[in-house]
């Protein structure tokens, strides 16, 4: 079976390259993974890899698919904000500003970032994952509302660099 760190650092390291697709399989998982135009897709499907003996009458092989699809839209010349570096959820989960419910946010407009600064939490299967502004700059604006779902690459922050 495949960790979710794993399956996070492949997505990181397929967006960072020009490869368009990758497929894995390993101890009877598969693991695929494009990257089209503007839809992001994410497929983890289990089948047995012996699968010389068939699932017993009446019942089905063991399989199960997740597939996760991001529309993002392309930023238009017009748009006020097509300047600007936008920080991106890297999995899906629930986006949190600060680290605690009584401790004070992150970060919030205005504030200056580097490379390194945590901007928020996203929790996925009850982690907490730490997310980094990646880029030095101002962040200008907040995108998700604290406790929001997101998507894998939905936008979360603008930063002017």
């Amino acid at each position: 079976m495949f960790k979710l760190s794993e399956i996070k650092e492949l997505v990181k390291l397929i967006d960072q390259s020009s490869l368009q697709e990758l497929e894995i399989q390993n101890e009877g998982y598969k693991l695929s993974l494009r990257k089209p135009n503007v839809t992001e897709s994410v497929l983890v499907t289990h089948a047995p890899v012996h699968s010389a003996v068939p699932a017993p009458a009446g019942q089905m092989a063991p399989v199960a698919a997740v597939e996760v699809r991001s529309e993002l839209p392309a930023a238009s010349k017009d748009d006020d904000t097509a300047h600007l570096h936008r920080i991106v959820s890297p999995m899906v989960g629930t986006f949190y500003h600060a680290p605690s419910p009584d401790a004070p946010v992150f970060v919030k407009p205005g504030d200056k970032v580097s490379e390194k600064t945590v901007v928020c939490i996203v929790e996925a299967m009850k982690l907490m994952n730490e997310i980094e502004a990646e880029v030095k700059g101002e962040v200008v604006e907040v995108l998700v509302e604290n406790g929001q779902l997101v998507e894998y690459g939905q936008p979360l922050f603008l930063v002017r660099t």
